[in-house]
């Protein structure tokens, strides 16, 4: 029964695992198995995005108040105030998104930039991978989420207003 081995001299029966060496083994290969990184999911993934878009956005708002501070339009006070309002909305939302990314351990960053397109690598969970924003999809959506923001503000304003009346 005791037959040897060829080439390390060992003895096929000195070969051995006793039942701790084994549960200690499978369960070093679970634990690196669930260490395995995971992708993002979709609500993350569309924070990412909220964490690229708000800023421009609100940089698109503020610089839109200062050109209408400068203006020679009749209500341009009103502009200014309701302009300012919405950037700050915006600064708002935007912390939070940070701060949930930081809760969640995801960065991202700018890696690659051109004419056309930006791109930005992110790791969540230790997960590496990047997503390209071109500049016709950010124009597009940063006007359909500014519209939003205004609609969401006049709305709260009508509700408001109902309630004082």
């Amino acid at each position: 029964m005791s037959k040897k081995l060829e080439k390390n001299g060992l003895w096929e029966s000195s070969r051995m695992m006793l039942p701790q060496h084994k549960e200690s083994v499978q369960h070093r290969l679970g634990q690196k198995a669930a260490a395995q990184p995971s992708r993002p999911t979709t609500e993350e993934m569309n924070m990412m995005k909220d964490f690229v878009l708000l800023p421009i956005m609100h940089s698109i708002i503020m610089r839109r108040a200062i050109e209408m501070e400068r203006s020679s339009e009749t209500l341009r006070a009103l502009y200014t105030k309701v302009a300012k309002l919405l950037a700050r909305t915006m600064y708002e939302d935007l912390r939070k998104v940070k701060r949930s990314l930081m809760e969640r351990n995801i960065r991202v960053v700018e890696e690659e930039k051109d004419d056309q397109m930006v791109r930005y690598r992110y790791v969540c969970r230790q997960y590496e991978d990047s997503f390209v924003i071109t500049r016709d999809y950010m124009r597009a959506e940063a006007s359909k989420r500014i519209g939003r923001y205004a609609e969401a503000l006049v709305s709260s304003l009508y509700k408001n207003n109902k309630v004082d009346s």
